[in-house]
């Protein structure tokens, strides 16, 4: 195998790890939910704001694979990558608001970007109503399994001796993943030069061929390749230790106070969409998370499962809201 089709076939293992694996374990009978009023009558799309690959992308099709035993209707992801997730969140805000168009979103999405972004292009409160957060999740600092940095203490000792000469990779200007660096630098002085793609699957595909040395994401992007031994991980930023995680310092152990992100994926649908049918839609994802093997695979994911209600969902939005435009405000950071 090539060196090119070897890191192909690895970016897409880390997809098959999370998503497309589902279906090779022993399924547990999915209980249908009849339709309401005639809803889902056709198929449901789910767009994913980043190319295949990703967390993102992996979560949804997670859900997808086995939603339609539930609702007794497709369901399909619908990959709208570009502008750290904005195209993808832009597309569903303006999708007519009829429950047959959802987006699977993320904290840097809908609680960072508005703030980071001059024109995100939408607004996650007035152009979106929460259906269920999937997840809680930290994120994860990780390198080639061959790198000379074998813990999170070479990476902060290279960084400080030469600012700027490591080189960390994220899903895009703006993520959660892309604030983490920048408060390593400007609290922490572990300066590192911020390299952006458009999604995790192209980070990843680049720290696997040399040409990054960090690659910064969520534990759904790259537990399958942890696993398989291609990654090794420095530290997550969670404020404990989880699933396969479980081994890895988190970074407040490591003695960085403050250092604490947690990433979730939720699904979204466009404002206006009716009620009854958001109710419908949350109660087939909810009993889908719920699925045994469904929750194993997130839980081997590295975050645990939420499956909250609509609500509590938007409680969570305007809270993470609040603190990450607060944190954009004081880091300075800005996107166009």
């Amino acid at each position: 195998m090539s060196p090119v089709s070897r890191i192909s076939h690895l970016a897409r293992l880390a997809v098959a790890a999370l998503g497309l694996s589902a279906l090779a374990v022993q399924s547990h009978a999915a209980e249908p939910l009849p339709p309401r009023n005639g809803f889902p009558s056709q198929t449901v799309k789910f767009i994913s704001p980043f190319p295949p690959g990703g967390g993102n992308d992996a979560t949804a099709r997670l859900v997808t694979t086995r939603l339609p035993e539930i609702m007794g209707q497709a369901a399909v992801v619908d990959n709208r990558g570009g502008a750290g997730g904005n195209i993808g969140a832009k597309a569903v805000a303006d999708a007519k608001p009829d429950g047959y168009t959802v987006l699977t979103s993320q904290v840097s999405i809908m609680a960072v970007n508005p703030s980071l972004y001059a024109q995100a292009g939408f607004d996650p409160i007035k152009n979106f109503i929460p259906i269920t957060q999937i997840n809680a999740a930290p994120l994860a600092l990780v390198v080639d399994a061959n790198s000379p940095l074998k813990s999170f203490a070479d990476l902060a000792a290279k960084a400080k001796a030469s600012p700027g000469k490591v080189t960390y990779a994220t899903p895009g200007n703006g993520t959660l993943s892309h604030l983490v660096g920048v408060v390593l630098a400007k609290d922490k002085g572990v300066e590192m030069t911020h390299v952006p793609y458009k999604g995790a699957g192209p980070a990843l595909t680049d720290l696997l061929g040399g040409q990054v040395d960090v690659l910064v994401t969520s534990t759904a992007s790259v537990s399958g390749l942890v696993q398989n031994g291609k990654l090794r991980v420095l530290a997550v930023t969670s404020p404990r230790r989880i699933g396969v995680f479980a081994k890895v310092p988190t970074l407040e152990e490591l003695g960085y106070a403050g250092a604490r992100f947690e990433d979730w994926y939720g699904f979204f649908a466009p404002a206006g969409t009716p009620p009854e049918r958001v109710a419908y839609l949350n109660e087939a994802i909810v009993r889908t998370l719920h699925l045994p093997e469904v929750t194993k695979l997130v839980t081997d994911g590295g975050s645990e499962v939420v499956a909250n209600s609509s609500e509590a969902f938007a409680a969570q939005l305007r809270q993470d809201i609040e603190r990450w435009s607060r944190i954009v405000k004081l880091s300075g950071a800005r996107a166009d």
